[in-house]
């Protein structure tokens, strides 16, 4: 219960009191008892009655979200040019107050019944640069600016929500949309969309007497064929990024057994790289050891015969050769102990 009806109820009480009094006053003279307490307490229930009517009347309370604008008879211009701020407040009786909400609030436009702020499909239908039907859903966040409350009172009274916010929001969705391709809208381009929405709407507001908070787009919805299409292209889509995913899987097998082919070259190309080098050591090593033998026969010729007789066998003292190839080789004593050694004729018979 507001201050204004306790005040109102106050009032009622303090006239049914009057009239008791009255009726007292009366019944009391009609008795022959004196009537002077009875005036007394009729003028007091008066006094009390005809001041809480009058407080009831001028009494106005404003609410913290709430801003009043006094509407008085007794001003030339109609109003009072100062709004009334939040707490008690005391108008002269005869003027009325208007209040508006200076709370944030939310209009929304929606293709689904119940959710938006009118009744059935409220979406905006938006027709696109390339020539496609589109309906979009949005919500406004907006709010009444506390310090022109008197004079959106003057330009739109209550009508700001109906005939400025929903008005002004539907013609410029309606107009930027326009200006982008329906791809546009639904994925590169739309949250810049919705920043054009945004500056355009709160440039209107301003100059309205209204602040915008945020605007917000909820859904975007195309017709029936269109929708089919963007389905057969993503499904197009989607079949030429696996036929890439398979080319590209092909690649990396085919570059994988690649790599594969080429370690095994490499590694076939030092095996003999590392085979011809230990050839050529060995054949460098077998070069200079031959040219030891050589230097050292060249000192000491019958080295040659005797490294060949030893080489036959380590017990062979006789030696046959071929016809007409006679003569006496010397061997090693078997022995270091002193004998007589006669040399062995070898004789070669035809």
């Amino acid at each position: 219960m507001g201050i204004t009806e306790i005040v109102s109820g106050l009032a009622a009480v303090a006239w049914l009191a009057a009239l008791g009094a009255l009726g007292f006053t009366v019944f009391s003279a009609a008795r022959g008892r004196g009537a002077g307490q009875g005036i007394m307490a009729i003028v007091v229930s008066l006094v009390a009655a005809l001041a809480l009517t009058i407080g009831a009347t001028g009494i106005v309370f404003i609410e913290p979200s709430e801003r009043g604008v006094v509407i008085s008879p007794y001003d030339p211009r109609g109003y009072k040019d100062v709004a009334l701020t939040p707490g008690l407040r005391w108008i002269i009786p005869g003027e009325r107050v208007q209040t508006y909400s200076i709370a944030k609030q939310t209009y929304t436009m929606s293709s689904t019944s119940g959710e938006g702020a009118a009744a059935g499909d409220d979406s905006i239908q938006v027709r696109t640069k390339d020539g496609q039907q589109v309906q979009i859903d949005a919500s406004v966040i907006y709010g009444v600016n506390p310090d022109e409350v008197i004079q959106l009172h003057i330009t739109w009274q209550s009508r700001y929500q109906a005939d400025l916010v929903r008005t002004q929001s539907r013609g410029i969705i309606r107009e930027v949309a326009s200006q982008y391709g329906v791809e546009e809208i639904v994925s590169t381009k739309r949250a810049e969309l919705e920043q054009k929405i945004t500056e355009a709407l709160a440039g209107v507001f301003t100059s309205n007497s209204l602040t915008l908070d945020d605007f917000i787009v909820r859904n975007i919805r195309f017709s029936d064929e269109y929708a089919a299409a963007v389905e057969q292209k993503q499904i197009a889509e989607q079949q030429a990024q696996q036929a890439a995913f398979v080319v590209e899987q092909k690649r990396q097998e085919a570059e994988q057994a690649r790599q594969v082919a080429q370690g095994q070259a490499d590694a076939a190309v030092i095996a003999a790289q590392a085979e011809a080098q230990a050839r050529l050591i060995q054949a460098e090593a077998e070069a200079k050891a031959l040219e030891l033998i050589s230097a050292a026969l060249k000192d000491n010729p019958d080295l040659l015969q005797y490294r060949y007789i030893e080489k036959l066998a380590p017990n062979v003292e006789v030696i046959y050769l071929p016809s007409g190839q006679s003569y006496l080789v010397p061997l090693p004593q078997p022995s270091t102990s002193t004998t007589v050694t006669t040399p062995v004729t070898t004789t070669v018979t035809p």
